[in-house]
């Protein structure tokens, strides 16, 4: 309350002022996973191909019918034969009985009741066999492997829906981002009591001290492996000789925000009307 009250209401800017002053760490809670729904992965028979859809629902009931999980999975076979642009391409792609995804979708809303939408979706192709990951129905990765073998793909797909790194190596990480955190690492050294009277230069150690820590929880090279804690996942891929090319992970509702809903007061509003 106290950081809204000096930002004038700024969630962003309250949010970096608590960081700054080590207050909480807000910004790992603004991505909690609100929505419901179902991940649905297909893979070309050669294994050089693969489509991941995000497929909502209004409740966790509907995720887990079977007709939703087969319409899920119906999307991300179209969308891995077709290759559609874009996702107002791929709802106009035909499925297999001859209707399209929209279609089908709305005929499915008319018989289960609930919202249900296609949100989002990928195709990946690589020269080399794709590694897939399912965690359940809630969790899909495709990492696009080159060299290594079918176990350790499966691996750093694993460790993908696991850990969760936001960028592949650090010189993805943007400019901008790097740029803000480096100043709010800044901020935190300087009320450190531990840094006081110390030299420029060890300060700034401190700061890149913090700051690749930082950008080696966020970057998948950077990461300990999920396997081994006391080896990074590039020392992984370096000791196989291999690499990745890139990867996807898609997670029911990342970055919505699920209605709540209240049953009871629903009921009374409801008897109150009447």
């Amino acid at each position: 309350k106290k950081a809204l009250v000096e930002t004038h209401g700024d969630l962003d800017e309250a949010t970096e002022l608590m960081r700054k002053a080590g207050l909480a760490k807000a910004d790992k809670k603004a991505g909690r996973i609100a929505a419901e729904g179902v991940i649905a992965v297909e893979r070309s028979t050669d294994g050089r191909a693969a489509a991941i859809v995000e497929v909502n629902s209004e409740t966790d009931f509907v995720a887990r019918e079977k007709d939703f999980q087969a319409f899920a999975a119906a999307v991300a076979k179209a969308a891995l034969l077709a290759r559609p642009k874009d996702l107002e391409a791929l709802l106009a792609t035909p499925l297999a009985g001859g209707q399209t995804v929209e279609e089908t979708r709305r005929a499915l809303v008319a018989r289960i009741g609930e919202n249900i939408g296609v949100r989002r979706f990928e195709v990946v192709e690589s020269g080399a066999p794709l590694a897939t990951y399912l965690h359940g129905t809630r969790i899909g990765v495709i990492v696009a492997l080159e060299g290594g073998d079918e176990s350790l793909g499966r691996d750093l797909a694993m460790h993908v829906a696991a850990i969760n790194p936001q960028y592949l190596a650090a010189s993805d990480v943007p400019a901008d981002q790097v740029a803000k955190e480096r100043e709010i690492y800044a901020a935190q050294v300087a009320a450190d009591p531990k840094a006081k009277g110390k030299p420029a230069d060890i300060v700034a150690k401190m700061v890149d001290g913090k700051l690749r820590k930082y950008i080696g929880e966020i970057t998948l090279l950077g990461q300990p492996f999920v396997k081994d804690d006391k080896a990074l996942v590039g020392d992984i891929l370096k000791k196989a000789g291999a690499s990745v090319a890139r990867f996807t992970r898609f997670e029911v509702g990342a970055g919505l925000t699920k209605k709540q809903e209240n049953f009871a007061a629903e009921v009374m509003a409801q008897v109150r009307g009447a």
